[in-house]
């Protein structure tokens, strides 16, 4: 299976569920927006500029797992998730329709892709 690496750092956001979000978001080459009646959550390109009233988790990079992806494959993202767990590595998952994404933390990027190679998986870095 082929991975590749997305060049940019990543953040994770949370919103109030009535909030409106701001423009950088869809300036990211990716987002992801998911709203629930708790909650907005928002993974977007890293931003400094972002208001203390936003609570945010930095410091993410996305393996995006080279799609499409048929809806009978079994087990993409657990595989990967345990491979990962081994090393100690949390996770942060989206899926999408056609392929799934895991984002990492930085300072794990390179033990995470280390041990997905030693499984065979062909991982690349986008530039």
């Amino acid at each position: 299976m082929n991975i590749i690496v997305l060049k940019n750092k990543y953040s994770i956001y949370k919103f109030k569920g009535d909030y409106v979000l701001p423009d950088w978001i869809y300036l990211s080459d990716f987002y992801s927006i998911t709203k629930t009646k708790d909650e907005l959550s928002v993974v977007g390109t890293q931003s400094d500029i972002i208001s203390e009233k936003i609570a945010c988790s930095k410091d993410w990079r996305i393996l995006k797992i080279v799609g499409p992806l048929d809806f009978s494959l079994i087990g993409i993202i657990a595989n990967i998730s345990t491979i990962l767990k081994d090393k100690k590595i949390s996770i942060f998952s989206i899926s999408t329709y056609d392929t799934d994404y895991i984002l990492v933390k930085q300072d794990k990027l390179d033990i995470g892709i280390k041990a997905l190679r030693d499984k065979e998986y062909i991982i690349s870095i986008e530039k």
